[in-house]
């Protein structure tokens, strides 16, 4: 069926998609009134009930966010530092019960406090102000540490347009094969999670013969407490554009497409001035530089949900459907966008493409360690007494990144939750057996993710957590396969069980139910999930045993 559908849905293309005409219906109210649902059906053909189980299951389009006027995040970082309560008390002066709403992850994780006003996020003291922003319509910057330790990749001062898409006019003289071996010569592996070669991808997607091909950047992966998606797109937006652009000549792909957070929307207005500033300068639309290479840029706005994050969600949420996890084969490369050729990267991953591209594979595979290549970006969150973004070559000691970068913690910090809400739950005491790349984490038995770190104080209790992560899950579940949507949901219904009554959780059954969730799941998020959990089990039993039978 969803086959169907996506051909349906390529009748109008990128210019007229039906997921952004249903951002449009629901922009004055907050949801998509039932007239729109039955005018959008009829125009887009598609079925009433297709649309209206898109509409209800995103949080910016779902009959729950009607009138909703501001937003708190709830996200983990801002869970840990405890600052949200005080936070709604003081928005709840300005705002009734009904008008407050919830977002999960504003990327404010470096100073917390995050809320959400008149399409423009906030942080830290800025609710101090909240009389100017919500009648003067007052924005509030927010400022965080970036520097790097190792070779600067990603966080270099941007050249201007013309320096840096001299880039572009090089890559345009060399064959895409050419520019392939070199990315392949550089090892440059996925940094959203899995580590996946991005050349591997990249060839599939040539060797695929359609006359249509999409670049799609996925800027929706939320992990909570990873903020270096926004900090490149907001930052340095002409890295990700022409990653995008050289992936698109290498591949014969001719569009692009920036799906980017909803909970992000400066980031959504600042990529989408970096493309018309490069479309002025003729670094786009038609046989660019005199070359005969066609390519041009889409920006979507996401609408929140976390499983956009996971490629195959991300594909049919761009076609207006419900953004569920699709079975593979067929793979993106094959048959994605619209049912066809799709290379679908994270924002980081597309970033490197350019400096790979001009400095040479052999240059980028120099710095790292084994097959981690590169640098990566660590997202800190406010526990540090250095917060902000550090970009590190692979192999760094997570020591450095947290003692010499980040200036060490506040406080007294039990835990560190690395790589976003499916990463490992990393005891300080392992700290110095870990160093940032994929297979240090992966030997411990934790996953480096977006390297993004939420820490958890002392005080902080490990089963309240767990019980966030459960919640989480059975909140951005696409509910296709059944052990992420009933597992995550039983999960939560045992923790809070065990919390707020005598019953005591079967350690048994609970293992038999995160087994389930690893191995019988479709995707990351439901499969992804027991690995904190388990971190937990395994290094805070003594803190948890109260809430298990003997």
């Amino acid at each position: 069926m969803s086959k169907n559908l996506g051909d349906l849905s390529r009748r109008k293309g990128l210019r007229e998609n039906l997921f952004e005409e249903l951002g449009i219906a629901a922009s004055a109210t907050g949801t998509v009134a039932k007239e729109d649902i039955e005018r959008l059906s009829d125009e887009f053909l598609m079925g009433k009930a297709n649309v209206y189980g898109s509409v209800t299951f995103y949080d910016f389009l779902r009959p729950e966010n009607q009138g909703k006027k501001a937003y708190i995040c709830n996200g983990s970082s801002c869970l840990s530092a405890g600052t949200q309560p005080a936070l709604k008390e003081k928005l709840s002066a300005h705002f009734t019960e009904e008008e407050i709403g919830e977002m999960c992850c504003l990327g404010r994780c470096h100073e917390n406090s995050s809320f959400h006003v008149g399409g423009k996020n906030y942080s830290g003291n800025a609710i101090n102000d909240i009389e100017a922003i919500k009648n003067d319509k007052k924005v509030v910057a927010d400022k965080y540490n970036v520097a790097s330790y190792g070779t600067p990749v990603l966080t270099t001062p941007f050249p201007g347009i013309d320096a840096y898409y001299t880039i572009l006019a090089d890559t345009l003289k060399r064959t895409p094969d050419e520019l392939l071996e070199e990315l392949k010569i550089s090892g440059l592996r996925g940094r959203g999670g899995a580590g996946f070669p991005i050349g591997f991808k990249l060839e599939s997607c040539k060797n695929t013969v359609d006359s249509q091909k999409y670049i799609v950047c996925n800027a929706d992966e939320g992990d909570p407490g990873a903020y270096s998606d926004r900090y490149l797109l907001e930052e340095q937006p002409h890295s990700v554009l022409l990653g995008m652009m050289i992936a698109g000549y290498i591949t014969g792909a001719n569009a692009g497409v920036v799906y980017i957070r909803g909970e992000y929307p400066e980031a959504v207005e600042i990529t989408q001035k970096a493309i018309d500033d490069i479309k002025a300068k003729g670094f786009l639309g038609e046989n660019i530089l005199g070359s005969g290479f066609n390519y041009d840029f889409k920006v979507i706005k996401a609408l929140g949900a976390y499983i956009c994050g996971e490629e195959t969600a991300l594909l049919s949420s761009i076609e207006g459907q419900r953004p569920e996890v699709r079975v593979r084969p067929p793979y993106p490369t094959q048959q994605g966008l619209f049912n066809k050729p799709t290379v679908v990267n994270n924002v980081e991953t597309l970033a490197c493409i350019p400096y790979v591209i001009k400095n040479g594979g052999a240059k980028f595979a120099s710095f790292g360690k084994g097959r981690s290549t590169g640098t990566k970006l660590v997202s800190l969150d406010g526990y540090f007494k250095k917060p902000g973004i550090y970009e590190v070559d692979m192999g760094t000691p997570l020591s450095v990144v947290i003692n010499e970068l980040g200036g060490g913690f506040r406080s007294n910090i039990k835990a560190m939750h690395i790589g976003g809400p499916l990463g490992g739950l990393v005891p300080v005491e392992k700290i110095k057996d870990l160093s940032v790349d994929f297979e240090s984490f992966a030997q411990n038995g934790f996953l480096l993710g977006h390297a993004s770190v939420v820490c958890l104080p002392e005080e902080f209790p490990i089963v309240l957590y767990i019980k966030h992560l459960f919640e989480f899950t059975a909140h951005e579940s696409c509910g296709k396969c059944f052990p992420c949507r009933l597992g995550s949901t039983r999960g939560y219904e045992m923790v809070h069980k065990a919390m707020t009554s005598d019953y005591k959780m079967d350690r048994t059954l609970l293992n038999d139910l995160l087994t389930t969730l690893e191995i019988g799941s479709l995707c990351a998020l439901g499969g992804g999930l027991p690995l904190p959990i388990k971190n937990a089990l395994q290094y805070f039993d003594g803190e948890l045993a109260q809430y298990f039978q003997k």
